[in-house]
């Protein structure tokens, strides 16, 4: 039956849109972008919020089991290589927080930080070195007993130890 109307010469009809069709898409798109754009762009600072926050928790609760391990031990004084805390390395302070794992009474260089770090957060935690480089996370450094880690994604972001209390603070603005 189409071979028989395109033969009468009438005209094909065929689909599409309307270019008022189009335009109206187009703004609707242009639109939503408009107001979702923004939204997107501070994922990232969400997301470095989010790192910094999460690495200060587990941070300050490891800190917080080290202190408690010691204490269950029956320490009162520094000890080297708290046995039946993460690997039986990590060393306290006198008042019981931890202060590194080379035999450490103190907290006095980066290196010390690096340890402190390491023997205190759990396997897949973000890494921590001294100095910055390739696949480090935290740059660690230290001011008097305290160390401060530094967030290499937003260097603005910052988690302090002091080893004196145990305190475990961030400079982690919300965004």
């Amino acid at each position: 039956m189409l071979l028989n109307e395109q033969a009468k010469g009438q005209p094909r009809r065929q689909g599409g849109f309307t270019i008022v069709e189009l335009i109206v898409v187009i703004v609707l798109i242009g639109i939503l972008s408009a107001v979702a754009l923004p939204r997107f762009i501070s994922l990232t600072a969400d997301a470095h919020y989010a790192a910094v926050s999460g690495v200060q928790g587990a941070l300050s609760s490891g800190v917080a089991l080290f202190r408690a391990t010691w204490t269950a031990k029956g320490h009162t004084a520094a000890q080297a290589n708290v046995v039946g805390f993460g690997d039986g390395t990590v060393d306290s302070n006198a008042a019981g927080y931890p202060v590194g794992t080379g035999g450490n009474t103190v907290v006095s260089t980066a290196a010390h930080c690096v340890e402190i770090w390491d023997g205190v957060l759990q396997a897949g935690a973000p890494n921590a070195a001294a100095a910055a480089g390739a696949g480090v996370d935290y740059v660690a450094s230290v001011a008097g007993t305290t160390c401060t880690y530094t967030y290499q994604e937003d260097t603005t972001r910052l988690i302090t130890y002091a080893s004196a209390t145990g305190a475990v603070t961030a400079t982690n603005a919300a965004p």
